[in-house]
């Protein structure tokens, strides 16, 4: 018989409301929920496909691994934990603590009880040579963060539903579903804004999915948004528009910022942005005219050379304009299960306390910059990594300069990979461990409602039971832990459950963590059996979950000091950088990424109905620039940077400013072809082997994504043909 599952999406940070039916084991119909509290039915390609992500014949089931042909052959669950722990103690025999590296992949935030347990065993194994997929991403905002309120979590948030204008800077949540901007029903709440004669500005170097949904879009040059925040900042000033009384009572070091912006008028960093200085002026004054306002940036403003300085003049426009911890302005969620406390005792709010052995990028949280892996990995030396575990991700598609990357993981003595499936990364492992689908498990988004447009709280529990002798990420993580000699989770009463739980033969499910969390939290039951609060036993009784209510003002409780660091000295003397950049000579032709809503980096481009229809992978490119070059559409074009070269075809539109170049990113899977089959045949070329490893925001180690200096050029005739893996590049699993 058929039955009806209600669930919270788990392939993006969107979190919306799926209602599954399900029978004899398969999924057989998907749709929106309409009751969901949170997404109000919205539904978009990825979540419609997930059961055929479930039902995928190329993902891994059983433990696999790699004979000395490259092929992988399946062994037992205990045979390959001997194998994978061997390995790392090894490494950490002959090469030291450092010697093993451990990469958390982007799922992981999607996957509470992974994301818990990957803190544990990252501790356990007690090497600075940890890396995470953040780096590559959002590293600039949460450093920023934890400048300027003293956690790196503590986020303020657009109140997208009450706000009179929303400036969006980098940003594409049409095709993201919201990115550090939780929002559920994405389509409804952003035309939302219109609908109710409030304003949406876009600022991005493209006019995207999102600029539809607009009220006016202007292009920015890539890496020009420190600078055309400054020239806002700088009006704001300029213009008396600051409210120094009202900004005084919450922050300090508004004198320190003003005599900080004053050499950047609009006219100066005009050029640098491409903004007209007389936009810039107009926007500024805009913003601080409107009832309520909040500037918001994401991807644009995060993967260049100054993500990290771009990230706090956001927060600075909102702090000065009176539109921090204000209705319709930015404000921090109240998220029921709150992580922060648990990451302040697992000491992640820190910043700079080593730095990697090669270049000397900064730690953050605990990791460092996924663009130092490669030189890490093949630099000889005291602490050079010889070892790796990955948890999900993909870096060989996802880091910069790839090729490297890809050639540094092929030649370590031992790759343990917890993944479900053989890709670009893992097709290198020795051992690849692989857990449950996520239908198999239970679903919380530990980290998804703190970045929230609306306070909700769900758990979905799983769709279908777990296979008998399927393990789930984070029951991998505990046994690999276990046997390395034990975690140092560093909170003391679940250091003494894990270990005593072990020799009892017990393990610590991470579900008891969230109920702690939700006990304990804003909306808690305390633990009183009278109390009408929250607890996971009530949370799992409402399964299209639980309205908290709207974002609230009262940021202080959420502050280091109660007062916002509004002048932090690493960013003031950032400025002098971003000085030297106005005064550069500009590179004619850069490129940057982009992203479809049927994709969500790499990893969803295995499921036939989301790569079906016309190619998504094209280089976009201005007419003009087009032109230059010799290249009409629909031609094959060569793109070269200092690491390497490309090929796509082009797409001539001006929805691309000039001087910019646009490919997605997460595509090239040729060598793949025998275990991502429907992926291989994607014609699409893998954009990180033109981007630059030593490209990054010098303050977070962020890798620069964006911005890539190229040069354009008609393809050679010859190379239309399609390059096809080398036979000693397969990875086919062996048949029996």
């Amino acid at each position: 018989m058929p039955a009806v599952h209600f669930r919270t999406c788990h392939l993006c940070e969107a979190m919306c409301g799926l209602e599954i039916t399900t029978e004899s084991g398969r999924v057989t119909n998907v749709r929106g929920d309409d009751a969901d509290v949170f997404s109000r039915g919205h539904l978009c390609p990825k979540g419609a496909a997930i059961g055929e992500q479930y039902d995928d014949p190329d993902r891994v089931r059983v433990p696999l691994r790699r004979r000395p042909d490259g092929r992988f052959e399946a062994i037992s669950w205990e045979a390959a934990l001997d194998f994978a722990v061997a390995g790392l103690e090894a490494a950490r025999r002959a090469h030291g603590r450092n010697g093993v590296a451990f990469y958390i992949g982007n799922p992981t935030v999607h996957n509470h009880s992974a994301l818990i347990l990957s803190q544990a065993f990252a501790r356990g194994l007690g090497t600075r040579n940890l890396y995470d997929a953040n780096s590559l991403d959002a590293n600039p905002r949460l450093l920023a963060s934890l400048l300027l309120y003293g956690a790196a979590t503590a986020v303020p948030i657009p109140d997208v539903d009450h706000t009179d204008f929303l400036l969006m800077l980098g940003a594409n949540p049409a095709a993201s579903n919201g990115s550090l901007l939780t929002m559920g029903d994405v389509r409804g709440r952003l035309k939302g804004i219109r609908a109710r004669g409030a304003r949406l500005v876009l600022v991005d170097p493209r006019r995207t999915e999102t600029a539809e949904w607009a009220t006016e879009h202007h292009f920015i040059r890539p890496g020009g948004d420190a600078a055309f925040l400054l020239g806002i900042v700088h009006t704001l000033f300029q213009d008396g528009l600051v409210d120094s009384q009202r900004v005084s009572a919450i922050a300090d070091g508004l004198d320190d910022v003003k005599r900080a912006v004053a050499a950047f008028p609009p006219e100066r960093v005009a050029a640098r942005c491409g903004v007209d200085a007389d936009v810039i002026r107009r926007l500024a004054r805009e913003l601080a005219a409107a009832k309520s306002a909040a500037v918001y940036g994401r991807i644009g403003t995060c993967l260049n050379e100054f993500g990290t300085t771009a990230s706090w003049l956001i927060d600075v426009c909102n702090v000065i304009t009176g539109n921090f911890d204000r209705r319709g302005g930015v404000l921090f969620p109240s998220p029921a299960a709150d992580p922060s406390g648990l990451a302040k005792k697992l000491g992640v709010n820190r910043y700079a306390r080593w730095r990697s052995r090669v270049r000397g990028l900064p730690e953050f949280t605990g990791a460092l910059p996924t663009a130092a892996l490669a030189e890490e990995i093949t630099t000889p030396g005291e602490g050079q990594v010889r070892a790796l575990v990955t948890l999900a991700g993909n870096p060989a598609r996802s880091a910069p300069d790839s090729g490297a990357l890809e050639k540094a993981l092929a030649s370590l003595d031992h790759y343990v990979a917890i993944d479900t499936y053989i890709n670009e990364t893992t097709r290198h492992a020795h051992v690849i461990l692989p857990p449950v689908h996520a239908l198999e498990r239970g679903h919380f988004d530990l980290l998804f409602h703190g970045f929230a447009v609306r306070n909700t709280v769900k758990y979905s529990v799983p769709v279908f039971p777990k296979p008998a002798d399927g393990r789930e990420e984070w029951e991998i993580l505990y046994t690999l832990g276990m046997r390395l000699g034990g975690l140092r989770f560093g909170i003391p009463v679940l250091d003494r459950t894990l270990h005593l739980g072990w020799k009892a033969g017990i393990r610590l499910d991470p579900d008891r963590v969230i109920d702690h969390l939700l006990r304990t939290g804003a909306h808690g039951d305390r633990y009183s059996p009278l109390s009408k609060g929250l607890n996971l036993a009530k949370l799992k009784q409402s399964p299209h979950g639980i309205d908290l209510g709207p974002l609230k003002p009262g940021a202080a409780p959420r502050i280091a000091g109660g007062r916002v660091a509004l002048a932090p000295e690493l960013l003031l003397r950032d400025l002098e950088r971003v000085a030297a950049d106005l005064e550069a000579s500009s590179v004619a032709l850069v490129l940057i990424g982009r992203r479809h809503v049927r994709s969500n980096n790499s990893w969803m481009h295995n499921v036939p109905s989301l790569v079906r229809g016309k190619d998504r992978a094209t280089a976009w490119v201005h007419p003009t620039d087009a032109a230059a070059a010799g290249v009409v559409n629909g031609q094959r074009v060569r793109v070269t940077s200092s690491v390497g070269s490309i090929e796509a075809t082009a797409e001539v539109t001006e929805d691309v400013m000039r001087g910019v170049v646009s490919i997605p990113h997460g595509f090239g899977h040729g060598v793949v072809g025998d275990t991502l089959r429907v992926a291989a045949k994607l014609a699409g070329p893998n954009l990180n082997d033109v981007t630059d490893s030593s490209r990054v925001d010098a303050i977070s180690g962020t890798a620069a994504l964006n911005g890539t200096p190229i040069r354009l050029s008609a393809a050679k005739p010859a190379s239309r043909a399609r390059a096809r893996p080398s036979r000693a590049a397969s990875t086919r699993v062996r048949e029996g």
